[in-house]
């Protein structure tokens, strides 16, 4: 399952697509917005993407778990829009024998998707917003809401 969705992710059936008999270890990772970073107070998050090449990104992603680790079943889902604080905008969820290729299949996913995968993170925060992640080509410097 590799999605790109535009309301919120339903966490359980993200898992739900992963767990089946045969595999003994099951592993999230939910990413969600939280209220602060680098000493400002996030309000929310905002993600843009390029939905074709991304799914495209997230496919390799799974390929790659799947070649490297004993891992049966693999899920990304990214959520783009607006996300309120708490709310989560990604999830990964794999499945395996055991639980060490499950965590390491898991952590190389979510770490790997933020290196390669087309989704633009934008933080609006008291006085500002900015756009953040590797994927901005710069550096990036906040944009000042005017008043």
């Amino acid at each position: 399952m590799y999605q790109i969705v535009s309301g919120p992710i339903d966490i359980a059936s993200v898992t739900a697509t992963v767990t089946r008999p045969d595999t003994g270890a099951t592993v999230t990772f939910v990413g969600t917005t939280r209220d602060h970073n680098e000493g400002r107070r996030v309000v929310r998050l905002e993600y843009e993407a390029y939905p074709e090449m991304a799914l495209v990104e997230m496919r390799k992603i799974g390929d790659t778990v799947t070649q490297r680790w004993p891992i049966k079943h693999v899920a990304i889902v990214h959520r783009i829009g607006e996300v309120p604080l708490g709310e989560a905008s990604v999830v990964i969820a794999v499945s395996a024998g055991h639980r060490h290729a499950a965590f390491e299949a898991c952590h190389f996913a979510i770490d790997r998707l933020k290196e390669v995968v087309p989704i633009w993170k934008k933080e609006h925060f008291d006085g500002g917003e900015i756009w953040i992640g590797s994927q901005t080509g710069t550096p990036s410097e906040p944009v000042l809401q005017k008043a």
